[in-house]
Parts: C-alpha cells; sequence; structure tokens
C-alpha cells in the first residue's frame, strides 16, 4: 500500500514538474523586459549586453558540459554557423532589445514580440517556400493588427505617416532579426546548450573591443548590481535550464504555447510596478495571442515539397543548436513539423 502511494506521489510530482519549469522559465524571460527597462536608466544597451553574457558564459559552457556531454570538436567544427547565430540572436537581438528599452515600455516591448511566431511564419514562407492554411493567415492578420494597434497607440492612420515610437521600431528590427535567427539555426544538429553556450561565448569575444572602445563599466551602484545580476541568473541561466528539463517531458508544440504568458507575466508585473494598462495594449495584447494560438494548429504549416529536415523551437535567451531560442532551448524536430511549433522561441 504504501509502495502505491509513493508511487502515485512520484507520477504527480513529474506531472507538476515539466508545467511548472515552463511557467517559472517564462516568467523569468517576462522578467527581462521589466528589469532591462529599469536598467536602460542608467546603463546602455552595450553594457547591458555584454555583461549579461560575459557573465552567462562559463556557467552555460559548465552546464553544457556537464547536462549533454558533447562531442565539444564536432561542436566547435560548426563555427561559421554558430558565429552567424551569435552575432544575430546574442549580440543584434539583445542589443536592439535592450535599446529599444531605453524609448518605449516593457509592455509595448513584450506585446511586439509576442508577434514574433507569426513573423517568422511569414519568413519561412518567403524564404523557404512553406505553405500555411487560410486559418494560419487568419493568425497571422490578427498579429499584425494587435501590434499595430500598440504602436500607433489606438490611431492605425498614423502607419501611413510612419509616426512611431522610435522604440517599438527597433523592437520591430529585433524580432526580425531574431526571426532570421531562428530559420538559420533550424538546422545546426549541435546539442541545444552546448551550441548556446559558444554562441554565448563568441558573443562576449566579438563585443570585447567595442565594450573597450565604449568604456563598458561594470555595474557600480547597487540597483545596477541587481539588475545585472538578475539577467545573468534568471533569464539568461535559469529560463534556459528550466525549458531544457520540461522539454525532456514535454512536447516542444505543447510548450510553446506556454510562451503566451510572457505577455500576461509582463502585464502583470507593470502593474505590480505602479504602471496601468492601456486599453489598446489590453486588446492588442489579445489579438496577438489569439494570431499566435491560430498560426500554431497542428498542420497549419506544411513544408512546400522540401526534403526532410530538422526543426528547432524553443525559447529568449539563449540559442540552441538542435532546437528549433533567447533568448533559448529547443528539441530537435522534423522539419515536416509545424513551422509555427518551431519558430515559438522566445527571445533571449
Amino acid at each position: 500500500m504504501k509502495s502505491t502511494v509513493t508511487g502515485t506521489g512520484l507520477v504527480y510530482i513529474q506531472a507538476v514538474k515539466a508545467p511548472l519549469c515552463l511557467v517559472l522559465a517564462t516568467l523569468f524571460w517576462s522578467g527581462n523586459f521589466v528589469v532591462g527597462q529599469a536598467a536602460r536608466a542608467s546603463m546602455t544597451p552595450l553594457d547591458l549586453t555584454f555583461w549579461r553574457w560575459s557573465l552567462a558564459a562559463v556557467p552555460l559552457l559548465i552546464l553544457a558540459h556537464l547536462i549533454e556531454r558533447p562531442d565539444w570538436g564536432a561542436v566547435l567544427r560548426r563555427w561559421p554557423v554558430l558565429l552567424l547565430l551569435s552575432v544575430l540572436g546574442m549580440s543584434g537581438y539583445t542589443l536592439l532589445l535592450y535599446g529599444a528599452l531605453g524609448f518605449t515600455s516593457a509592455m509595448n516591448a513584450s506585446l511586439v514580440t509576442a508577434a514574433n511566431p507569426a513573423l517568422i511564419v511569414v519568413m519561412a514562407i518567403v524564404l523557404l517556400g512553406e505553405k500555411t492554411t487560410r486559418l494560419g493567415w487568419l493568425g497571422i492578420c490578427l498579429g499584425l493588427l494587435g501590434v499595430l494597434l500598440v504602436l500607433t497607440q489606438g490611431e492605425l492612420a498614423r502607419v501611413v505617416s510612419l509616426a512611431i515610437n522610435t522604440g517599438e521600431l527597433m523592437m520591430i528590427g529585433a524580432i526580425i532579426v531574431w526571426g532570421f535567427y531562428t530559420i538559420v539555426a533550424r538546422r545546426l544538429a549541435v546539442p541545444p546548450i552546448a551550441a548556446t553556450a559558444v554562441q554565448v561565448v563568441i558573443a562576449t569575444v566579438t563585443l570585447a573591443p567595442f565594450a573597450l572602445a565604449m568604456n563598458v563599466r561594470f555595474p557600480d551602484t547597487a540597483a545596477e548590481g541587481w539588475s545585472m545580476a538578475y539577467i545573468a541568473l534568471f533569464p539568461s541561466l535559469g529560463s534556459y535550464l528550466l525549458w531544457n528539463l520540461a522539454l525532456k517531458t514535454t512536447p516542444s508544440g505543447t510548450a510553446g504555447n506556454y510562451l503566451n504568458l510572457m505577455v500576461v507575466f509582463t502585464a502583470i508585473i507593470t502593474v505590480l510596478f505602479g504602471t496601468p494598462l492601456t486599453l489598446v495594449q489590453i486588446l492588442g495584447g489579445l489579438l496577438v495571442i489569439a494570431g499566435v494560438l491560430l498560426t500554431g494548429i497542428k498542420g497549419q504549416a506544411r513544408n512546400a515539397g522540401h526534403p526532410s529536415g530538422r526543426a528547432q523551437t524553443g525559447p529568449p535567451a539563449a540559442a540552441s543548436g538542435r532546437q528549433g531560442h533567447s533568448d533559448s532551448p529547443v528539441t530537435m524536430e522534423e522539419y515536416g513539423h509545424s513551422t509555427a511549433r518551431a519558430a515559438r522561441r522566445p527571445a533571449p
């Protein structure tokens, strides 16, 4: 009887563990928007990006070695692709993200980021010849409408005059860069944590000359120190590890749905810090989430006759190799699986 109770308890723990890991990973990534915006009051995008990856590099390498035991020689032989991915995802996306947070709110930045899966579907259609259904196109249009509502503060006519906030334009640039990152990383057959760790090391090395030239400084106040500690520890290490742990027992398509919580968590954190949400932000967020859910319906994205390959899915902070993330974790999937699933990778 005792063993039966114990067995039931273990089953319950296993059932709860994966969703909890996914929720916490998404929560930590959401906090990156809010903490990053606060840190931008005294730190530059280069300060935040350089120290974020510098502090995360060694711990990520250790995690990769302990968890994945990769063939480091085989990993390093893919250095040209890893270099490109590092420039796109670790440096380019992150610099644009923190740059944007100096001009727009964390909430608006998260809403634009939430449209990333739909954008990647469009990029896959244009660049790879993939196809989607009418329902998929409806989801893409809803997501675009939601983002436009946020960008124009509810006045869609502003699109014509291009009267859009600089920060939000930078976020659009950031998710475009992340879209290219995701597409390039799809067929990178390298263990995800190892791929991310190498990309982070490359980012640290390639950004170092710019950091020296621009007099990047280490955080020297308590507020800056705590902000940097959070960014390096939680979204850069914690989220990535939790996400990959969850993917051991959770299908990547199911895990991808948890990324919709990023907008919800960012909204909650924003309100807790005393910034009320606007009706336009709420409506825009609902449209974006609805659009992402529609584009992610099983079977909506089909391979346009391409040979079977590897697709990646996963999250915002670290990039993965075997995956299909930021900023992030992923598992290997067949290339013929849903493009939207492969695109549900949070940004770093």
